[in-house]
């Protein structure tokens, strides 16, 4: 978390801008050629912005070697909310808002030509 705030935002979208036609070849070398690279990184995001935001300490459960959530809701979410949820709330609010900061700052490079 402290890593993304010492990020400038802007800074990471004019890196993520320069290299944005690298990223959008391979997404096309994937099977996506009518498709946006950056629509699925906003996708993405916004995904991420959907995890829930829990107060207090998680139950877990350990039916196997690895720690699940307890709650089979939690336990169904995707892999980067449930990363979002193990990192605790005050890293996930961080997290948040810098992805909201990119978001804006993507969105808007986009509209802006």
């Amino acid at each position: 978390a402290r890593l993304a705030e010492a990020v400038p935002t802007q800074v990471l979208v004019v890196m993520y801008r320069r290299v944005y036609p690298l990223f959008q070849k391979q997404y096309e070398n994937l099977g996506y050629p009518e498709k946006y690279f950056n629509d699925r990184v906003v996708e993405v995001i916004d995904h991420l912005l959907e995890a829930p935001d829990l107060q207090g300490p998680v139950p877990l459960s350990q039916p196997r070697v690895l720690y699940e959530f307890a709650d089979p809701k939690l336990e169904s979410l995707s892999a980067g909310q449930k990363i979002l949820l193990r990192m605790g709330r005050e890293n996930a609010l961080k997290i948040k808002a810098k992805l909201r900061e990119i978001r804006e700052a993507l969105v808007s490079a986009v509209l802006k030509g």
